[in-house]
């Protein structure tokens, strides 16, 4: 253990550890949630969040819409038990790639490697906590033990594995996800690395050195002169190349930061770096505590999207914004979802399409290369976004 890890070895069990443990939840499609969301959430951000679910179910879901679905997750969303939320959607097809801060896929780990999490108070005495061991993420609270068996796993992991060369976040999700479900079989029941893996949906992140994911790689290239190495470009491309592809797109954005972001540049960096007028996202949803007027992009709204390209402005009554804690309404959303007609979707499976999609992409931009216009008329190459209303 490392000398300044939080405890000691030996230490007895905290009674700070005997709350309930915390489950990953998976919703089962009530119809009295349904019912009180369509007929009790008629005001304020109530009803936008009827409006969101609405939005997802009787239009982004429609099969003849064909929607991409991206979903990106900021805030502390796995340790809360809401990636039983997330498996949910990427059993049923619902989402089809995810964008996630490094940090909830790091703690996600921890449920599909059996440790425990645990209910707990946020108003307790964090010098005590240090002193025995326990680390808090606000009123969630676990073992220090858990973060350092973790990142053990995560280091035999990246020896297992093996690869010497640089790779996209997807592609590093995907194996782990794969040795997650060898190593702990049914574990892509109740996590979210092993389930994308399982149902073929490709995970991003969107700042890869964040998290202790990244930590541990970094200690991989220190340690063991491994040339693994986390390649954004491929991120950006494969996103891209996602977006292109799809017949439309919509995103669901849980909090905001840079996950939302990623997400949303994909359609400028069609139209502004490529050349490819493929026109903004056709929804957009977004459930958040932040606000526009701290100019922030986690508070930024899709009618300000609209002047980057990144929202068709043909679509604006398709988007829509809920100002609430993720923890409260997405549980909420998915209960609604699963409870709807179309609550089951044929999978992309776009993890294993990455290539030809890339590939598609870059025949695409070398084409717009092909017929870039004199500079004058730069301009005339901005999507035409009513054309796709």
């Amino acid at each position: 253990m490392p000398h300044r890890a939080p405890g000691a070895s030996g230490t007895p069990a905290s009674s700070y550890l005997t709350g309930k443990p915390i489950r990953y939840y998976r919703p089962k499609g009530s119809p009295d949630i349904r019912q009180l969301i369509d007929e009790g959430f008629q005001a304020f951000n109530a009803a936008r969040l009827g409006e969101a679910c609405r939005i997802y179910t009787d239009k982004m879901l429609l099969p003849e819409h064909d929607t991409t679905i991206g979903l990106t997750v900021a805030g502390a969303l796995t340790p809360a038990g809401l990636g039983g939320c997330m498996v949910e959607l990427m059993e049923r097809g619902l989402v089809d790639f995810v964008i996630s801060t490094g940090a909830n896929l790091y703690h996600d780990l921890h449920y599909a490697l059996n440790f425990t999490l645990h209910r707990g108070s946020p108003f307790v005495n964090d010098v005590e906590l240090y002193e025995e061991g326990v680390i808090r993420i606000y009123d969630v609270l676990f073992p220090a033990t858990v973060l350092l068996r973790t990142d053990e796993y995560i280091r035999d992991f990246l020896v297992r594995w093996g690869m010497n060369g640089p790779v996209s976040t997807a592609e590093l999700h995907y194996a782990l996800g794969r040795d997650l479900i060898e190593r702990q079989p049914g574990c892509e029941a109740y996590s979210v690395v092993a389930a994308a893996a399982a149902c073929g949906v490709p995970i991003y992140t969107s700042s890869p050195g964040d998290s202790s994911i990244g930590m541990n790689i970094a200690y991989h290239e220190l340690i063991n002169d491994s040339r693994l190495m986390i390649d954004p470009n491929k991120d950006v491309n494969e996103v891209c190349a996602f977006i292109l592809a799809g017949k439309k797109n919509g995103c669901v954005i849980l909090g905001g930061g840079s996950p939302k972001n990623f997400y949303l540049q994909g359609q400028p960096t069609l139209w502004e770096v490529y050349g490819i007028p493929k026109g903004g996202n056709d929804f957009f949803i977004q459930i958040t505590t932040d606000q526009v007027v701290w100019g922030g992009l986690s508070g930024a709204t899709p009618a300000e999207a609209v002047s980057w390209g990144k929202v068709n402005p043909g679509v604006l009554p398709d988007t829509c914004v809920t100002y609430a804690d993720s923890t409260i309404a997405f549980p909420l959303f998915c209960e609604y979802a699963v409870a709807s007609t179309h609550n089951r979707r044929p999978r992309k499976e776009l993890v294993h399409k990455r290539d030809a999609l890339v590939a598609a992409l870059k025949d695409e931009a070398m084409r717009a290369r092909r017929d870039e216009p004199e500079p004058a008329d730069v301009l005339d190459t901005m999507p035409d976004l009513e054309r796709h209303r």
